[in-house]
């Protein structure tokens, strides 16, 4: 299935740019830090462990696994909880940048789309 591949390997792809972007700041240097602006530490800090999930999610996706739908799902749900309690932070008047926004509305998005398009192999076919 295509499908699988394009959106494994993208998940692939986007896990890995996840932590090493959340890494640097998190665990980076302080110019590192200051250069990121006024970021939520925790969407911040859930984006940097969702980022090996990710990596997890796509390699079970490119195997047609059912468990790359099952991580999916979840990730999916955990990033539209987290992007719940960003607007809330926002509304409650929290420091934020316009890019975190856009961030989620992108992870949110694009684990919505795997959630619902992937389709893992069936049971038979596998163990044929």
């Amino acid at each position: 299935m295509i499908r699988n591949w394009i959106f494994g390997g993208l998940a692939i792809v986007f896990g890995l740019a996840t932590v090493a972007e959340g890494g640097s700041v998190l665990l980076g240097s302080r110019s590192a830090t200051a250069a990121t602006g006024n970021f939520v530490p925790l969407v911040l800090w859930v984006n940097f462990l969702s980022g090996f999930f990710y990596v997890l999610a796509g390699t079970a996706i490119l195997m047609a696994r059912p468990s790359g739908l099952f991580l999916a799902r979840g990730l999916a749900v955990v990033l539209l909880v987290l992007f719940g309690y960003f607007i809330f932070y926002v509304l409650l008047g929290g420091a934020w940048e316009t890019r975190t926004l856009g961030a989620m509305i992108l992870r949110l998005s694009f684990w919505a789309a795997v959630a619902l398009l992937v389709k893992p192999r069936s049971k038979a076919a596998r163990t044929a």
